[in-house]
């Protein structure tokens, strides 16, 4: 299965975070087609060799790696300060990096379930941080990759953060349906305010990403051996959905794209679905506003 190739990316600035799986094959593609491209992750010796990886498959490439520690807030914070000063403008912002199913409950340096801290609310916090180098880039973009997880999410507002009766596939759900949130969301007050970014979210089907590697057991085992080869895609065919919300010019604000094929799981980039509780905009307005509280950031 081919995949999708974003088109010329000459003198943009892309920042991706997640050096494995995904993170690598976006970065890759952008790298490709000319591209310059930060690699955010907390590993710098991972990270380190992603760059390494890149550069040999394509000469020339403009690629770097930057420290970001996606369990720390501050670590946010550092990131994007140095950004901030070193950096006129972004032109995508790729919020991919994430934690599925860890067995156990772990938590992050401030305390959060570390899946609702990892995949959302340091994206979150990320974002209202490098918004003034968004807003430095006319149209602008900001991808969100959620999962189809979102739709088995049984939404509580009053357990956002899935502290309470843990369970690691809830608590995965529950973080791709905020991540889903807040792409939809953060069109809306991008439009209100006069921004001027476009906020998308995509997921990568039933993609073999090193996500698996956190969870455990028989789980991954079927996940791996089993159905991915049955009815899912390699990383490199799964990044299309997001190469193509990040790049195509035949996108929409605020819409979801995935796989088109054999129930989103694979197939060539296209619109998707949201979960039915993304569309309530009350919902989505409470989220935002506690998110803020709990980040410690405010956009505009």
């Amino acid at each position: 299965m081919q995949s999708y190739r974003p088109p010329s990316q000459n003198g943009t600035l892309s920042i991706v975070t997640g050096t494995g799986g995904l993170g690598y094959e976006v970065a890759l593609a952008l790298s490709r087609a000319g591209g310059r491209v930060i690699l955010a992750g907390r590993n710098a010796k991972t990270g380190a060799g992603a760059v390494a990886a890149i550069a040999a498959a394509a000469p020339g490439a403009d690629v770097a790696f930057e420290v970001l520690d996606l369990a720390s807030l501050r670590s946010v914070r550092d990131f994007a300060a140095r950004l901030r000063g070193s950096e006129q403008a972004v032109d995508r912002l790729i919020n991919n990096a994430g934690v599925m199913s860890p067995p156990r409950l772990e938590l992050t340096s401030e305390g959060h379930e570390v899946q609702f801290g990892v995949n959302y609310l340091a994206h979150f916090a990320l974002t209202a941080e490098l918004l003034p180098l968004l807003r430095a880039r006319p149209g602008a973009r900001v991808v969100n990759v959620t999962s189809l997880a979102q739709h088995y999410a049984k939404f509580d507002i009053e357990n956002l953060r899935s502290e309470k009766g843990y369970h690691p596939g809830r608590a995965y759900c529950g973080s791709k349906l905020l991540q889903a949130m807040f792409a939809r969301e953060l069109q809306k007050r991008s439009d209100a305010a006069g921004w001027g970014l476009t906020s998308l979210s995509a997921h990568p089907g039933f993609a073999g990403t090193n996500l698996f590697e956190t969870g455990g057991g028989m789980s991954r085992f079927v996940s791996t051996r089993i159905l991915l080869p049955l009815l899912g895609q390699s990383a490199s065919a799964g990044s299309s959905p997001i190469l193509f919300a990040a790049t195509s010019p035949e996108i929409d604000g605020g819409a979801l794209y995935g796989p088109t094929g054999f129930m989103q799981m694979r197939g060539a980039p296209g619109p998707g679905k949201y979960a039915k509780i993304v569309e309530d905009q009350a919902v989505r307005s409470d989220v935002w506003r506690r998110s803020e509280d709990l980040a410690g950031v405010r956009y505009g």
